[in-house]
């Protein structure tokens, strides 16, 4: 599903931000990547949309070899993975259905399938009586839910979240969580990056920790530091 191989990231102006990181998740996992502000989360989560491309070392996302992605390509592979984002990034000008059609009307889906897919998008996410309603009239914990349900749109077999419930409160958080568990159970993998430590107490999912650009510990490793995964399920 997603496999980092001796990967470096290094920019211009900034420098090393990923140092011979290599690790893999598995179809149908849940993974949280964890660290400290600048230790290389985000740089991952970009390398795996696609929206950057290594400097060395080899990215691979649901079979494809990014570094070698014709850009015409990579529309393609994004519709293969869900993004959520910790600010929502909800249009303010249109509801909630309105924001969920609009993912889908942008990636080419038939019209006269929308309603029905956006209606059962929202019950999924539990907000079947909130379609009408617009981000400001939505709690944060809602609207976050209305991202997730966007996310959904293509069924995708990868849901990469950035601190989704960064900006929510204890409950909120709480339910988000309890979402993204059940995406997962329904055979999505899901990359968490999250700075709350709590939280990945509380579960026993496979831990991903990165520092300084480094890859500092992995839970799937069974002596407990710097490791590669190397099970035999395909990526």
């Amino acid at each position: 599903m997603i496999r980092f191989s001796h990967v470096v990231k290094e920019y211009p102006r900034t420098g090393l931000a990923l140092n011979d990181v290599t690790f893999r998740v598995n179809k149908g996992e849940f993974a949280f990547l964890t660290g400290p502000s600048g230790a290389g989360k985000s740089t991952i989560l970009r390398l795996v949309i696609v929206e950057e491309r290594p400097t060395a070392g080899e990215v691979r996302v649901s079979g494809s070899l990014t570094s070698g992605l014709p850009r015409g390509e990579i529309p393609r592979l994004r519709r293969r993975i869900g993004v959520v984002f910790q600010d929502f990034r909800l249009l303010e000008d249109r509801t909630a259905e309105e924001n969920i059609a609009f993912a889908l009307e942008v990636t080419g889906a038939p019209r006269e399938g929308i309603p029905a897919r956006v209606s059962r998008l929202l019950t999924q996410v539990g907000l079947a009586s909130k379609g009408t309603s617009y981000p400001k009239e939505l709690s944060g914990g809602e609207q976050q839910r209305v991202a997730i349900a966007r996310a959904l749109v293509n069924d995708p077999v990868l849901l990469v979240a950035d601190e989704p419930t960064g900006n929510l409160d204890d409950r909120a958080t709480r339910g988000v969580f309890q979402l993204l568990r059940d995406i997962n159970a329904a055979g999505t993998a899901v990359l968490m990056a999250t700075h709350n430590l709590e939280l990945v107490k509380r579960n026993t999912y496979r831990v991903i920790e990165v520092n300084r650009g480094q890859l500092v510990f992995d839970s799937a490793d069974g002596n407990g530091g710097a490791a590669t995964v190397t099970s035999s399920t395909p990526a």
